[in-house]
């Protein structure tokens, strides 16, 4: 009796399926037009996506180009040329109006922040690092570093030690962790932190023990504790 109950049902749900099937056929047949725009709108949306997707692959490639001059400026620490450019070739200012959603504009603005802390403009070069981001180990790390370095100068001592740990907990290695420890060091203690002074410095001792700031962070670390 149970084994026919179970029959029963499978196949009362199997006309129950077909009949909505036979529906939505129906119902797609007397409405056309709205089957078509909505696969209209789904083509244009992925259409739109691998459009913008090459559109901004080209830009990239044309951006690459256009920042060669400017790069080479900088290197030769032809500074205003760099950002502003010569006539003939743009400068970082202008790859990022004319490229910013590219990879070469978001890295224009690494140049420019870089710029713009050697030449004493600092809260300007923290907007330009700002816009920077990279996946890249050391250079999203040094950018966070610059940033501290520009607000260590606008005496922001609070605002330099957190950069400073950013840069020091950004995918750390031996070669310049211990460098951005020990200024989130020093600008914890000129910010009055000096608990958070000590753990940089202690890091850098527990941590790095082989760098060349090593006994630095042992003497700053003693300093601290005895006149605590």
């Amino acid at each position: 009796m149970a084994k026919n109950e179970e029959n029963k049902d499978i196949l009362e749900n199997a006309e129950v399926l077909a009949e909505k099937v036979e529906g939505a056929e129906h119902w797609i047949e007397d409405n056309p037009k709205i089957v078509f725009g909505v696969l209209g709108v789904l083509l244009l949306i992925a259409g739109g996506f691998f459009g913008y997707r090459y559109w901004n692959s080209s830009q990239d490639e044309l951006a690459q180009k256009e920042m060669f001059q400017a790069v080479r400026f900088f290197e030769a620490d032809s500074l205003n040329l760099a950002m502003e450019g010569d006539g003939n070739n743009l400068g970082f200012k202008q790859i990022i109006e004319d490229y910013g959603r590219t990879e070469a504009g978001n890295l224009a603005n690494y140049y420019a922040g870089a710029i713009c802390l050697k030449q004493g403009k600092f809260q300007l070069a923290i907007f330009y690092f700002e816009d920077f981001s990279s996946s890249d180990e050391l250079i999203q790390a040094r950018a966070y570093s610059l940033m501290g370095d520009a607000n260590m100068e606008l005496k922001n001592y609070e605002g330099a030690a957190s950069y400073y740990d950013k840069a020091s907990a950004y995918k750390p290695n031996k070669f310049f962790t211990p460098t951005y420890l020990m200024k989130a060091g020093l600008a914890h203690e000129k910010a009055n932190q000096k608990d958070l002074a000590i753990k940089a410095y202690q890091r850098v001792v527990d941590e790095f023990w082989d760098s060349s700031d090593f006994q630095n962070a042992r003497k700053y670390k003693a300093r601290l504790e005895t006149n605590s």
